[in-house]
């Protein structure tokens, strides 16, 4: 006799219709921010000119942006899961856009830290509320590996358009256009991203935490603060107790979250291996390259003199090594494995930047190109794939906080990179010698920034000009080279790592 007794139906995943005009809308909000950090490597040189900042305050003008974004993605990207990752998300693009304005027209430096300090906030707001709306919107793994390719993409692709979209700007308005091409992308997003995304949030999120928001905050500023202090200027009170009051900060709001039964961020997820290890390459992987890439722009314009345009295109292949990786990565992984595709990508980052320690003013274009495509393959790879492991680690409901960490991840990479690496540079190009007889306040301004030494010789006779630039432009190679061995250094040991702590780690089929 047969059973009539039959197993109940595996409910079907339905895909929702219109998720890929929804990603479309999604990655506006990540060209909006890529491009945005890219066009301020071009912008540098002519802020240096109209501003006149110390070296101190120009690094404080190409970091805060990432330290104020580092301190608040997990604030933000909890505040997400909680009210609403598409208010959340429109909200912050309004108000990126209202804040670029006050980038464009910053009078002094002080006033250009403040408003790259806003910018951070409003950013803080976009990148983990992307991720995480990817994450609920596409439930089959791999459209969801694909769509986490786009979003990498395009965020390569937003840091190819910006410096050439950045450089023909500069040649023909002043440097402050360069943030209000923000504009029109975030108006496109709040207008069609109200229609076509849908609201995502967890059911039950429980109240957000000030005092976690607070710590947060402080403790990641505090430490990164103290980091670069150290490393451009040594140890001292300052920066000890800067040091401290991080340390404290961040080890009271681990211990908060850990007692509060809605925490905003879940330590728990660290206990997962893959997400843990994945997090940590991307953390490296960005301290490795991000010092170097702030200085590219800057080397490329200064010491070999092309224009802000041209300079803009010579960068071009890193994006597009990016995009054609990150569009494959997740294909790639499932025929390979995530180890093997994550540990290789980050070799290839550290064996292109070993290249770079022979970096001289007089290496020709086909070497750097070939150098900055094998970077942007390498990153391509990497980041898609450890991007849909953090994602597919974790229950959808905690989208938002997981998305918070990997982009903290990114930001905090960022922020010491450039802390470490810049101020190794910085630290270099100071110790120039400027030329014999050359008045004391043209070699003060000479010494605080290469884009300092350039505006600074135009006051000396065309020999001793060309001395001084010459003498300036050498030793900000020599930065280069170290900051180039350093970084890559750091990815080849982070490529090792990756090999070791992604064992067994598999996309979801």
């Amino acid at each position: 006799m047969t059973s009539t007794h039959q197993r109940p139906p595996v409910p079907e995943v339905v895909a929702r219709p219109g998720r890929w005009l929804a990603l479309g809308v999604l990655v506006l909000a990540v060209l909006l921010v890529a491009v945005d950090a890219t066009v301020l490597g071009l912008a540098t040189p002519y802020i240096s000119e109209d501003l006149e900042p110390s070296g101190t305050q120009l690094l404080w003008i190409g970091d805060v942006y990432s330290f104020v974004i580092a301190g608040l993605l997990v604030s933000m990207g909890s505040l997400g899961d909680r009210i609403g990752r598409k208010k959340l998300l429109l909200t912050g693009a309004v108000a990126f856009g209202a804040v670029s304005v006050l980038n464009a027209y910053a009078t002094t430096p002080e006033l250009m830290i403040l408003a790259r300090a806003l910018l951070g906030v409003a950013g803080a707001t976009l990148m983990p509320s992307t991720l995480a709306l990817i994450r609920n919107i596409f439930h089959d793994p791999r459209e969801r590996s694909l769509a986490v390719g786009i979003w990498g993409a395009m965020a390569s692709a937003g840091a190819a358009v910006g410096p050439v979209v950045g450089g023909f700007l500069l040649e023909h308005f002043w440097w402050g256009s360069v943030f209000l091409i923000n504009l029109p992308v975030m108006a496109v997003l709040v207008v069609i991203g109200a229609k076509l995304i849908p609201e995502s949030k967890n059911p039950v999120p429980g109240p957000w935490d000030l005092p976690s928001v607070g710590l947060s905050l402080v403790g990641m500023i505090g430490v990164v603060y103290a980091v670069k202090e150290a490393a451009a200027h040594g140890v001292g009170w300052e920066v000890a107790g800067s040091a401290v009051i991080g340390v404290a900060a961040l080890a009271g709001f681990v211990r908060r979250q850990l007692t509060l039964d809605s925490p905003l961020l879940d330590m728990r997820l660290f206990r997962n291996r893959g997400f843990s290890a994945a997090v940590l390459a991307d953390l490296l992987t960005i301290l490795g390259l991000s010092g170097l890439v702030f200085f590219l722009s800057q080397f490329l314009q200064l010491v070999q003199d092309r224009r802000p345009f041209e300079a803009g295109l010579a960068e071009l292949p890193a994006a597009v090594g990016a995009v054609a990786a990150g569009l494959v990565a997740g294909a790639v992984a499932r025929r390979f494995s995530v180890r093997a595709v994550v540990a290789a990508g980050l070799a290839a980052i550290g064996l292109s930047l070993a290249v770079l320690t022979g970096l001289s003013s007089q290496t020709g274009y086909p070497l750097l190109g070939a150098v900055l495509l094998v970077v942007g393959v390498g990153a391509g790879f990497s980041f898609t794939v450890t991007a849909d492991v953090i994602l597919s680690s974790v229950p959808k409901e905690q989208a938002g906080s997981a998305s918070a960490v990997s982009e903290t991840a990114y930001e905090l990479g960022a922020a010491l990179g450039i802390a470490l690496l810049g101020s190794i540079v910085t630290g270099v190009y100071a110790g120039f010698t400027a030329p014999p007889g050359t008045p004391a306040a043209v070699a003060d301004a000479a010494h605080d920034s290469l884009g300092g030494a350039v505006e600074a010789s135009t006051a000396l006779p065309p020999g001793q000009a060309h001395e001084l630039l010459t003498s300036a432009q050498g030793a900000f190679v020599d930065g280069l080279q170290v900051a180039a061995g350093l970084g890559a250094a750091v990815l080849l040991a982070t490529s090792v790592a990756a090999w070791f702590l992604l064992r067994g780690q598999r996309l979801e089929n």
